[in-house]
């Protein structure tokens, strides 16, 4: 009789943890549509005022240079490999091995949000400068906002790994921050080729 007491609330804390990841785990997948859905009006905003204005790039302005961003763009992707292979580590208990690639992760979008402040210091157009340079700002901007949280959200990630025993229940957070980083690099290929590509 004791022995089915003791069983019975560990039977209940196992439902109730996995309930709990499962619930945070679907409002995150919600945010992240809620997220698309913003980027997808910025699209439209951006593709209706290039297809319309009788004058798209700013006075002096001949076009975007690509090489630099398509290199960032290539670092991005690749992250996303990168943090696949970190989880896949934590699923596997490999701890170090998952805080390296986590780590690499972050240096990569690091590296990308650098490289993305070196290009607009080096831009001869600003905010102001007609409907191209206000969208051009709002987009990648609005995008180089998602991936510093990305990165924030990573090293808080990382920081957790240090904690004894934290991801033996479960690791729905590094899950929802990987998704959340491959939501981000999504967008900046639809964004790279509206805004680089198609010039």
């Amino acid at each position: 009789m004791d022995s089915s007491i003791k069983t019975e609330p560990l039977h209940h804390t196992e439902e109730h943890t996995h309930d709990v990841q499962g619930t945070s785990l679907f409002g995150f997948i919600i945010f992240l549509l809620s997220e698309s859905v913003i980027f997808l009006s910025f699209f439209a905003g951006y593709i209706v005022l290039k297809t319309t204005s009788p004058s798209w790039l700013p006075e002096g302005v001949e076009g975007l240079e690509t090489h630099e961003p398509l290199i960032n763009t290539i670092v991005l992707v690749l992250s996303s490999f990168v943090i696949y292979f970190a989880e896949e580590a934590l699923k596997k208990g490999k701890l170090n091995l998952f805080r390296v690639f986590w780590l690499l992760t972050s240096a990569m979008g690091i590296y990308f949000l650098v490289g993305q402040a070196k290009e607009w210091s080096e831009l001869s157009f600003g905010l102001t400068s007609g409907s191209f340079g206000g969208t051009f700002y709002l987009l990648t901007g609005f995008h180089g906002l998602h991936v510093l949280t990305g990165i924030l959200l990573q090293f808080y990630m990382l920081f957790r790994s240090f904690i004894p025993n934290n991801y033996e229940l479960g690791h729905t957070g590094v899950t929802e921050v990987s998704l959340f980083w491959h939501f981000v690099d999504v967008i900046w290929i639809i964004l790279f080729c509206l805004i680089y590509l198609w010039q």
